[in-house]
């Protein structure tokens, strides 16, 4: 969810709205897209990025299921539904879908956010394949471990917090945790004219962890 601005501001020369949304529920998806259409113009780019970790127990969870689903892959269906028909009717656009290396690779302990990760990269590759006659891209990203906020509130829950996020690092190829922003240099490339004939398909940021056998 993003918090409402209620107008359109001026950040670093770039026009920007926000709009408070939630993801799991079409109605306000397509409310945001539609001021967003009235405030900036028509949507040319998606960026679906709001997901939420669930790990569970799969015998003893409750909702969680449900939850997981809701938001990660619920809510990037419920993006793409509702850019896809001004996109389809100006013969041009782009969507990025943000998945995980977990649709990838299966970690213990888990689930069932993996599940949820798979079934969006299934969706990438339908919607890519259903709208490339209509020159409509639609990608996906996998971030390997991001040092994001639900990195570190993962890290602070842990007995000793610094021990585990080294424990993280010890995990990764290039010896560092990724960055946001490499994220976001991704999905600028995938939905920008540098990238006119990349489409279903996904791009794995995680400095080559999903690669290394490790225990």
């Amino acid at each position: 969810m993003t918090r409402l601005a209620g107008k359109v501001a001026l950040v670093t020369g770039a026009r920007v709205l926000a709009v408070q949304t939630d993801v799991t529920q079409s109605a306000s998806v397509q409310h945001a897209v539609s001021e967003a259409h009235t405030a900036l113009g028509p949507v040319d780019v998606l960026v679906n990025n709001a997901g939420i970790n669930v790990f569970c127990d799969t015998l003893t969870m409750t909702d969680d299921w449900r939850r997981c689903f809701a938001v990660d892959l619920d809510g990037v269906w419920n993006g793409c539904r509702a850019v896809l028909p001004g996109m389809v009717e100006r013969g041009a656009g782009s969507i990025v879908n943000i998945a995980s290396t977990h649709a990838f690779k299966i970690i213990p302990g888990c689930f069932p956010y993996p599940v949820a990760k798979h079934g969006v990269i299934g969706l990438t590759r339908a919607l890519g394949i259903e709208y490339a006659p209509r020159n409509v891209r639609v990608n996906a990203i996998a971030p390997g471990y991001i040092e994001t906020q639900l990195a570190h509130d993962w890290w602070n829950e842990q007995p000793d917090p610094a021990a585990a996020r080294q424990a993280t690092i010890d995990l990764q190829p290039m010896k560092r945790i990724g960055r946001p922003e490499e994220v976001a240099m991704t999905a600028v490339f995938l939905a920008s004219d540098e990238a006119p004939f990349i489409n279903a398909t996904c791009i794995t940021v995680e400095g080559g962890r999903s690669v290394l056998y490790h225990d």
